[in-house]
């Protein structure tokens, strides 16, 4: 991680190459999220004396200051230049134009690491809490979504942008003024709900967001536009009906993502202690989507190895990976039945709003590339599995190199993607730290009223998960 830092702004690079020189020119706010918690991580394990964790933590927090922002919401654009910390408007190297975009995903992770510095480096609480308290996730409310239980949009542009799928906020909701995306983050087995904890911690979303999101399908519930209806038991949950619905998969009933990978499903649960305060939900969910991940790659592939989740492409760029079978826009009819039913992901939106450059974008989940971090994501719930597996991607594949484990490997060719990602890396930081901290990760980003407000929201609901 040290090595993408710009020592200029102490902002971290989207990746590096396998010898750990020439950082990319962009960085997004998740990537500023994992740099921040990652250094807290190293400091807590003893890798580094706290005297430098703490310097680079503040040269990090100064640089994210000088970053220009949506004045009116506090939210961070999508793209920077970690050398200037400029605003992206096109992609280094390139004249591909980049619409400034406001994610609401992207926002949750950063947020979430500002208030892990502000409890687990005091010194530096103030500073990081000037930037966090300024940031209102009420912008990015749907209220009139699932009958007004209210979902997060995926975000907005400030400016009209070319993308076809935007309208103007009427000023109904928070935002106004600004061009939000007609989809919203409608699943629940996704990464955005880290922006659901986050503003309803904060106090800027209902808490009836939380249980909106539809578990498997059609946000109505009736199965309109989608290949498998929703069936299952309807509860309630302060007022939210809900259809607590799974997918069956050897043997095993899950709730599945958007795409069929492990970031969605387990990405979260890194900061947020979902298992231990959801047992019903979560707290079978995530075991099972483990067991699921490990069983495809392991019986349902000729391959051996399992993890399957977005990650840099072996060929170049970045692909989009997961299983089809634990993936709800596999079962999607078409892209136009998947809006109207407000169910989507950003995969929808033009890729220079949110997607590296050069992004695969695949008509579905594919299972042909195994990224080590999906195992890292693993660990709590299958350590014994998830270590065997990176052992012989290391001995059989040479997935380890100078900086760590790489971050892909097309099994079938054993084609490996030499590089590494500050997103992917602050995953495995986050997981090894976890382990080996009594996830101390979760407790700094819960204390007070973190867990006041979103433990008993969490405690509620019975997805009907099992584990074979």
């Amino acid at each position: 991680m040290s090595a993408m830092v710009d020592e200029g702004t102490g902002l971290v690079a989207d990746h590096i190459g396998p010898d750990l020189n020439d950082p990319s020119t962009y960085t997004s706010p998740t990537n500023l999220a994992g740099y921040l918690w990652s250094t807290v991580v190293v400091r807590d394990l003893g890798v580094i004396p706290a005297d430098e964790a703490r310097s680079r933590i503040d040269a990090a927090l100064s640089g994210i200051s000088s970053l220009e922002r949506h004045d009116a919401s506090g939210m961070f654009y999508n793209w920077y230049s970690p050398r200037s910390g400029e605003k992206l408007t096109s992609w280094p190297g390139g004249d591909e134009p980049i619409e400034p975009f406001v994610s609401s995903v992207d926002n949750g992770w950063l947020a979430a690491a500002l208030r892990i510095v502000a409890v687990a480096e005091p010194a530096l609480g103030a500073k990081a809490e000037r930037l966090s308290d300024s940031m209102d996730f009420g912008w990015f409310l749907d209220s009139s979504a699932m009958g007004g239980a209210g979902l997060n949009r995926v975000g907005f542009w400030p400016d009209r942008p070319s993308h076809e799928c935007s309208e103007r906020a009427d000023g109904t909701d928070r935002a106004t003024g600004v061009f939000v995306t007609c989809s919203t983050y409608g699943t629940a087995v996704s990464e955005a709900r880290i922006a659901t904890y986050m503003g309803i911690a904060n106090g800027q979303l209902p808490t009836s967001s939380y249980f909106a999101p539809s578990r498997t399908g059609a946000a109505n519930g009736s199965g309109t536009g989608w290949m498998r209806a929703p069936s299952g038991d309807r509860r309630q949950y302060e007022g939210v009906s809900v259809v607590e619905s799974t997918y069956d998969y050897s043997g095993m009933r899950i709730v599945p993502s958007w795409g069929g990978s492990m970031f969605e499903a387990l990405m979260p649960d890194l900061l947020v202690p979902e298992a231990e305060w959801g047992p019903d939900s979560w707290g079978v969910n995530h075991p099972a989507t483990v067991a699921a991940q490990k069983h495809h790659g392991l019986h349902e592939t000729t391959t051996g190895y399992w993890g399957f989740s977005p990650s840099a492409d072996p060929e170049g760029g970045y692909g989009q990976y997961g299983i089809s079978a634990l993936s709800i826009e596999s079962t999607a009819v078409s892209s136009d039945d998947r809006n109207r039913e407000g169910v989507t992901n950003a995969v929808d939106l033009p890729a220079s709003s949110h997607s590296r450059p050069h992004t695969d974008e695949l008509d579905g989940p594919s299972d042909s590339v195994v990224t080590p971090h999906a195992s890292f994501l693993a660990l709590p719930y299958d350590a014994r599995g998830a270590l065997d597996n990176l052992g012989r991607l290391d001995a059989d594949l040479g997935m380890y190199g100078a900086g760590g484990f790489y971050d892909a490997v097309e099994v079938e060719s054993r084609r490996v993607a030499p590089t590494y990602l500050s997103l992917d890396q602050s995953m495995v930081l986050a997981a090894v730290g976890n382990a080996l901290t009594g996830d101390a990760l979760k407790t700094y980003l819960t204390e007070g009223s973190f867990e006041e407000r979103i433990r008993p929201l969490v405690a509620q609901p019975v997805f009907g998960s099992t584990v074979g």
